[in-house]
């Protein structure tokens, strides 16, 4: 069977012990062991293809001659008979300073600058981080303040079938949704600018870690789809003031028109046909934040997630959903699809919770093998450049493939008028959510910014534990408090938690350092690439409004 989301398999060296005909060649159920040499393909299967065509494991299950690219998630049968393990005695552990700089190293953090000693910002700043599964990570993100009109923008965006489309879209969707938000006036300004060779009004301000790249080879063609965006915009002015909620759709659906198009289209440089191809051709969901004074709002396409940080007047966290999932587990979802195609394909529009039994999320950007003709898909790979053509996942065509688009981008929008007990958001790629609640997520990160830990009685979970073992773990919980909170990062504190994390829900220093030793190839068979985003509330900022329209 084909796992569903939450699907994770056990550290091996958490309580429960691995069966042993699972692991034949594994002792004392230390992963730490493993060669890093596991995963060989005989077949020229995806995998055996061009890296720009590197494959999510999570997101596709194709059909049974990809089996052993697409079930990761599951036991470790579909690999074994692929190559005989090789196993060294050895232990190695990282020390702190070796966890904590794997942690560390893409985070990055964001203040909102005073003005006369004053911030003026319902948003006081944020914290980002990822820790990649898969090599290389395909998760993005992005954050920006808007220059021309009002407010920041923050989102992630998980790839699938490569990083391709992700990276796209996390250099390009922005510029869309600020030019939808700009008024007639400023996009005349703009337009005006261009046809004369003047400089052009800054729109964004880019708040970037140095790792998040932007595609130089590709800018001038970004460039003309945006601009060919804006003309339009001109053209159909109606001289009504842009609604937000209104500007977010049009901005998600015309970034994926424009992929799509450009791929048709092709391009005359061989480099950058292959690359409007493989953005094209891989996909990516996208979870996005515009924060405006007190209005917040949450464009999400896929199964990432927003997630509102509330303090309850006693002190203790809870946690508000501010998206839902697009995959099978959402019912309205489902109905949604089969509402979009003939009656004759219900029985095969979902199965194994996965569109066309192949594709997780239900709304992606990207994936024009769901969303393209069979002819035009024919067309374009037959066209296109031999590495496409020699592709096998490419040249695939879904089963039970009639009446496509079977895909779309368009966002899910959710309005949310901030109150001051509102202190932070969580934007984070499934990667977090797969392995954390959002109950834990709200208590870790609450209590990590306001420095309060509220100690939680200690579950064990149906596990038999005596006086002197429950002894040690208080002993433990109180010596880790002096230094839980050495994190100088929100998002990074909370991927120590959710990789970190043992059955009693407390950082376990050896288990953090298994889950960060492991090789590439068995790494995103424990977890996905995980990207959080942490924006901190101000609090005082958001009362004086509400005082201003009492």
């Amino acid at each position: 069977a084909i796992p569903v989301r939450g699907s994770r398999l056990p550290l091996l060296s958490d309580a429960m012990p691995a069966p042993a005909h699972l692991f034949p060649l594994i002792r004392n159920c230390e992963i730490s062991r493993i060669c890093s040499t596991v995963c060989y393909c005989h077949h020229k299967h995806v995998c055996c293809l061009s890296s720009h065509f590197a494959h999510s494991h999570f997101r596709y299950a194709p059909q049974k001659r990809f089996a052993t690219l697409y079930r990761p998630k599951e036991d470790f049968n579909h690999f074994i008979h692929a190559r005989d393990y090789a196993s060294t005695p050895q232990r190695f552990y990282l020390t702190p300073p070796q966890v904590n700089s794997i942690l560390k190293a893409n985070e990055y953090s964001f203040k909102v600058p005073e003005f006369d000693g004053k911030n003026v910002s319902s948003v006081l700043g944020f914290d980002s981080n990822q820790l990649p599964a898969n090599a290389p990570i395909e998760d993005r993100r992005s954050a920006a303040t808007c220059l021309q009109t009002r407010g920041m923008l923050l989102g992630v965006f998980d790839g699938h079938a490569g990083c391709a489309c992700a990276q796209a879209v996390s250099e390009r969707l922005f510029y869309y949704i600020a030019v939808s938000l700009l008024p007639h006036e400023t996009l005349l300004e703009i337009e005006n600018a261009v046809e004369s060779g003047r400089a052009l009004l800054p729109i964004l301000q880019w708040h970037k870690h140095p790792n998040d790249y932007f595609s130089k080879e590709a800018s001038k063609l970004y460039f003309n789809s945006l601009r060919t965006y804006w003309q339009e915009l001109i053209d159909l002015n109606s001289g009504e003031t842009t609604d937000v909620k209104e500007a977010l759709i049009n901005a998600f659906k015309r970034l994926d028109n424009d992929i799509s198009l450009e791929a048709q289209v092709g391009d005359p440089n061989s480099f950058l046909n292959y690359l409007v191809l493989r953005v094209a051709f891989s996909g990516a969901t996208a979870c996005v934040a515009h924060v405006d004074g007190v209005d917040l709002h949450i464009a999400n396409t896929g199964d990432s997630r927003a997630m509102l940080g509330v303090q309850e007047e006693d002190g203790s966290w809870s946690a508000v959903n501010l998206s839902y999932d697009h995959n099978a587990q959402n019912e309205q979802e489902v109905e949604r699809v089969k509402r979009e195609h003939p009656k004759s394909e219900e029985k095969t529009l979902v199965k194994q919770d996965r569109l066309l039994g192949l594709l997780m999320p239900f709304r992606a950007f990207g994936d024009v093998k769901f969303k393209w003709s069979i002819e035009l898909q024919k067309r374009v790979i037959e066209s296109g450049p031999d590495q496409l053509n020699e592709n096998e996942y490419t040249k695939f065509i879904p089963p039970n493939y009639h009446t496509p688009p079977y895909l779309t981008a368009e966002p899910e929008v959710i309005y949310h008028k901030l109150r001051p007990q509102d202190k932070f958001l969580v934007l984070a790629t499934d990667g977090l959510w797969e392995t954390m609640h959002r109950q834990d997520v709200a208590r870790i990160v609450g209590e990590y910014l306001t420095g309060v830990h509220h100690q939680q009685p200690i579950a064990v979970g149906g596990y038999k534990v005596t006086l002197g073992q429950m002894h040690g773990l208080l002993t433990e919980r109180r010596a880790r408090i002096s230094s839980v909170f050495e994190d100088q990062n929100a998002a990074t504190h909370l991927i120590r938690h959710a990789v970190g994390n043992n059955e009693f829900g407390a950082v376990d220093h050896e288990r953090l350092s298994k889950m960060l030793s492991l090789p590439e190839e068995l790494a995103r068979m424990y977890r996905d690439d995980m990207t959080i985003i942490v924006v901190q509330f101000n609090s005082h900022v958001i009362g004086a409004y509400q005082s201003e329209e009492l």
